[in-house]
């Protein structure tokens, strides 16, 4: 809870420092003579771009135990399900943080946790991954999803796509205002189509430079939770070796909501929107962490 009352606060700044960048450059009589009026437009950015990031973020758990059909250990069934919420039990004794919902799922390997808060989460293994490591790279990758927990990792990535969606909607509509009244030549108080066209064209290009800025922090957390999870288990050997074990087999994929959540992923022509770094350079960071490493 303090870190999204910090967020907020560091957010209604960003909004106020805006609003004062506007007032000194003479921006706002300029977009008040075309009609709009900055401040609203301002409160109005903030509501949009915000409410959708965190309804998402409540609806985390829910979405993510009905999209993935996964199933939540109430009562271990066997001395697999035993082993796997007695190890989160421990690892999340060693991050600080309560106990977590443990699930299993049906898939190819991979492993995700969310939820809204650190001391609620969900923390969910397919049954390929299961099946395709052994204990010691298992534990490793949950050691890597207690430190995703630990590090409010789900709630830091909303609140950054919380503010670039806010900076999104309200450049994209001063961009808007401007090139409806100086390319269209709109004199009326009213807004024009030139001002709609506008508006949705800018959307989609700032919305793909927002989305990168996202990606970049999204890759950010998880060198930090591989580097969490060689912190619980006193080793990085653990995790590179489900690392380089995931980097052989094809990862499981999950659904869109929940591909900035998972264990795999990253590389390739699309990198810069990546959510997750490429296999080689994670192995190649824990590597820095080994006894011995230069």
């Amino acid at each position: 809870m303090k870190r999204i009352f910090l967020f907020l606060a560091t957010n209604l700044a960003v909004v106020l420092v805006l609003s004062i960048v506007l007032r000194v450059l003479g921006l706002d009589q300029a977009l008040a003579a075309q009609g709009l009026q900055y401040g609203p437009l301002l409160a109005f950015s903030a509501v949009v771009g915000f409410v959708g990031a965190f309804v998402s973020l409540l609806m985390s758990k829910p979405m993510a135990k009905w999209s993935t059909g996964a199933h939540v250990i109430q009562t271990p069934a066997s001395d697999a399900e035993a082993w796997l919420v007695e190890t989160v039990r421990k690892l999340a004794t060693t991050a600080g943080v309560a106990m977590p919902e443990v699930a299993v799922y049906d898939g190819e390997p991979n492993a995700f946790a969310t939820g809204a808060f650190k001391n609620s989460a969900l923390v969910a293994v397919s049954t390929g991954l299961l099946q395709s490591m052994n204990k010691e790279e298992v534990e490793a990758v949950l050691g890597h999803e207690m430190a995703h927990v630990a590090n409010g990792d789900m709630v830091t990535l909303t609140l950054i796509q919380g503010v670039v969606n806010t900076f999104v909607v309200f450049l994209s509509r001063v961009v808007g205002s401007i090139v409806d009244r100086a390319v269209f030549r709109n004199d009326q108080r009213s807004t024009g189509a030139g001002y709609f066209i506008t508006v949705i064209v800018c959307q989609i290009a700032f919305g793909i430079l927002a989305s990168m800025i996202v990606a970049y922090f999204s890759r950010r957390r998880e060198f930090r939770a591989d580097a969490g999870s060689a912190r619980f288990l006193g080793s990085p050997q653990p995790m590179m070796h489900a690392l380089a074990r995931l980097g052989g087999i094809a990862p499981g994929q999950l659904p869109q909501s929940l591909q900035a959540s998972g264990i795999t992923g990253g590389g390739g022509v699309m990198a810069l929107f990546a959510s997750h770094p490429p296999i080689e350079a994670r192995i190649a960071a824990l590597q820095g962490r080994a006894p011995g490493a230069q």
